[in-house]
């Protein structure tokens, strides 16, 4: 959900949020963001998720790139800032937004799985058949496991399919529940699909939609691991690009 608050008239306490955002009370929605005034860059984007914490949201910064385009603000490419600093991104088409992600430092092992931070962070474990995967229960387990704790993770559960192409489901914290998009999500499988030999663009299905990462990457793609698992810590990613549509569903007016 997008707010316009150019002019500042809007501020929301977290219960305020946890209302707007909940399914059955509310408007419905996994995040809630504004979209107000800044000082150099063409705006500034807020994102809260459902539950009022702050972080990145990837998918919710396309969807902004088009808002700001409907209201007027940018004919083609923008920069704006997020909770983790400046973003470029521009309009392919009516529909197609390009956001450039920033370059990603944080990689490492955990266990027979991979943590990658995308601006938010990201476990990530490989799995045969991601629909029949337990997703929601071994998400949480994972999502409030001490190795995170306190503030904890998002989960994402990859299934490697043919043509560069994977399939990814996700337990999202904030929401604690599976959502069917997650765009920093998204990025962080792309980037450990390269463990495995997967090059840029790598073509991604959620249950969302379909969405496509491009990347470059300090490791070369011809010299895969046989693991699939970085070797060490200082695999990094440069140039990242979250590219997928974005909609405006509808619009109205919210008494609270």
């Amino acid at each position: 959900m997008l707010i316009d608050n150019r002019e500042g008239k809007f501020s929301f306490s977290i219960p305020q949020i946890q209302k707007i955002c909940d399914r059955r009370f509310g408007v419905g929605a996994d995040g809630l963001m504004l979209i107000e005034k800044h000082s150099t860059l063409t705006f500034n984007l807020v994102y809260y998720n459902s539950d009022g914490s702050q972080s990145l949201c990837g998918n919710g910064s396309r969807a902004a790139v088009m808002m700001a385009s409907f209201l007027g603000m940018l004919n083609g490419k923008t920069k704006f800032n997020a909770y983790d600093g400046p973003h470029d991104a521009e309009l392919l088409n009516s529909e197609i937004v390009r956001l450039k992600m920033n370059d990603v430092t944080e990689v490492r092992k955990v266990g027979d799985d991979i943590f990658i931070n995308t601006g938010s962070p990201h476990h990530l474990r490989f799995v045969k058949d991601a629909d029949e995967y337990p997703v929601v229960d071994e998400g949480r387990k994972i999502r409030n496991s001490k190795s995170y704790t306190p503030a904890g993770t998002n989960v994402n559960f990859i299934e490697l399919k043919g043509n560069n192409s994977i399939y990814v489901r996700t337990y999202e914290r904030g929401v604690e529940d599976e959502t069917f998009s997650c765009g920093t999500g998204v990025t962080a499988a792309a980037l450990a699909a390269s463990f495995y030999g997967y090059t840029s663009p790598v073509h991604v299905l959620v249950k969302g939609g379909e969405l496509s990462v491009e990347f470059k990457s300090a490791r070369m793609a011809d010299q895969p691991l046989q693991t699939g698992l970085p070797a060490d810590e200082s695999a990094t990613f440069q140039d990242i690009f979250l590219i997928g549509p974005a909609k405006m569903v509808f619009e109205g007016d919210l008494e609270l």
